[in-house]
């Protein structure tokens, strides 16, 4: 074989050979894309817990907290224990009145979105089995786009939280605590 074929081949078997040995930290990384939720993990769940509840209907609170560049809608909820619904409070006829909060909770970029008593919650519409204080409830938030974010939460007592509901929500009886203050 003459020496110049014997070179050109050992060039290209030298460049096959270190195209497939770059280390991790040397190999490009996929482009980000845009999309319109921001990755699960950027979302978290802070402080995170549920009102104790022997019947009925209770609620799950805790801080959202998006740490990422862009804003962050969380469209459900899901739990093992019961339904959930997205929940907010609004003034109706001079009074609070709790009802499903249309659109979801958008959380803007670099931002917190608060879940309390009296304000947005998730909403537990039928807990299979009372929720006792210390119990820990699983559940999974699912993101505009398709991401989902999974939290535990503590259950414990809380006797406030008795709001009215709105047209088409009577009926539905707010959890009784399992432990009061």
């Amino acid at each position: 074989m003459p020496t110049r074929t014997v070179l050109v081949v050992a060039a290209v078997t030298c460049a096959l050979l270190a195209g497939c040995g770059g280390s991790p930290e040397t190999a490009a990384a996929p482009a980000p894309t845009q999309a319109s939720s921001a990755p699960a993990a950027a979302l978290t769940v802070r402080d995170p817990w549920v009102k104790a509840a022997d019947t009925g209907m209770t609620a799950a609170f805790g801080t959202l907290v998006n740490e990422t560049g862009a804003d962050v809608t969380i469209t459900g909820a899901t739990s093992p224990v019961s339904p959930m619904e997205l929940h907010t409070m609004a003034m109706e006829d001079g009074k609070m009145v709790m009802k499903p909060k249309e659109g979801g909770f958008v959380i803007k970029a670099g931002a917190t979105h608060e879940l309390g008593p009296g304000g947005d919650h998730l909403m537990l519409m039928q807990p299979s089995a009372p929720i006792k204080p210390g119990d820990e409830v699983a559940f999974t938030l699912t993101l505009a786009g398709g991401g989902t974010v999974a939290f535990t939460a503590v259950a414990k007592p809380f006797a406030g939280a008795q709001e009215s509901y709105a047209p088409g929500m009577h009926g539905m009886p707010l959890a009784t605590a399992s432990a009061h203050p």
